[in-house]
Parts: structure tokens; C-alpha cells; sequence
């Protein structure tokens, strides 16, 4: 793309921008260890983040549980075309959380995209190890996340 468009190009996911974002200034902002933001909307996006230094690409959406693709369980589309109220989607959620914890013992999981928006609604209805909050930054933390990328500023 560089070469055609004759400037640089930096490509990141949605999820990845997103966590860069809340790392930097939303709900990660000062925390070390291993920092997970995880995008619950059409599917499951995910930032890993470990000491505010971002591993790209890590797809944790598709991870498989009990026979499944987590996304297909736990995703807000999941719960919309599943037909489940909050209690309901609650815990697949946790299921697939805990499945996380074990593979990776975050310090802290941040929950974003459309389900986090009413996160008062499911949050409390998760009972988990590790120290979950909502995204800070809603729709902004994407663009805000692409604009220091692109900068080079996305790096601690």
C-alpha cells in the first residue's frame, strides 16, 4: 500500500486501536501487567496489551469453547439472535472470560463495542478472578486509537 499510495500505511484492527486508546488514556491508563480489552458487538475483538505495549492481532474471539467459537457464543449479535435477555448472555460471557483468565491471567480486562454501552445491565452479573471495567473512551477510543498509530505515538 505504501509503495501505491506513495506515503507510509499502518494497518490495525479495530479491537487493537480501540485498546490503544484505553490504554492510554481510558480505563487501562497506568496499569501494568497484562491489560485485555475485549470488544463485545457483531463478534469478540481483543487488545492484548502487556506493560501498555500492545501484542498485536491476537483474535481471542475465536477461541474454542465447549465445541464452539467463542464469538458465535458470547458476542452481543449472539445474544440478539439467541433471543437472551442480559442474565441470560451473562454467563456464556463469564465462560468465555474465564477460559481467558486461565490462558492468561490478565491484571485487567476493559469490555467495549455496543454491549458495553449498557454494561450496568450484564457487569454485575459476572463473577470472575480478574478486575473488569467498562471502556472509558466509547465509539472514540477506535478513531482516537487509528490517529496515534498513525501518528507513531502509540507506544508507551
Amino acid at each position: 500500500f505504501s509503495a501505491a499510495c506513495g506515503h507510509p500505511v499502518t494497518m490495525i484492527n479495530d479491537a487493537d486501536a480501540a485498546g490503544i486508546a484505553e490504554v492510554r488514556f481510558g480505563a487501562g491508563r497506568g496499569r501494568q501487567g497484562v491489560v485485555i480489552m475485549l470488544t463485545f458487538g457483531t463478534g469478540i475483538g481483543s487488545g492484548l496489551f502487556i506493560d501498555g505495549r500492545l501484542v498485536p492481532n491476537t483474535e481471542l474471539g475465536h477461541l474454542e469453547i465447549d465445541g464452539h467459537d467463542a464469538e458465535t457464543r458470547a458476542s452481543a449479535v449472539a445474544r440478539e439472535r439467541d433471543g437472551l435477555g442480559w442474565g441470560e448472555w451473562a454467563p456464556r460471557v463469564e465462560r468465555y472470560l474465564r477460559h481467558v483468565e486461565m490462558l492468561f491471567s490478565p491484571d485487567l480486562f476493559i469490555v467495549g463495542g455496543g454491549a458495553s454501552k449498557v454494561a450496568d445491565e450484564w457487569l454485575p452479573l459476572v463473577s470472575i478472578d480478574t478486575e473488569i471495567v467498562p471502556a472509558t473512551m466509547a465509539n472514540n477510543a477506535g478513531i482516537v486509537g487509528a490517529a496515534l498509530v498513525g501518528s507513531g505515538l502509540d507506544t508507551p
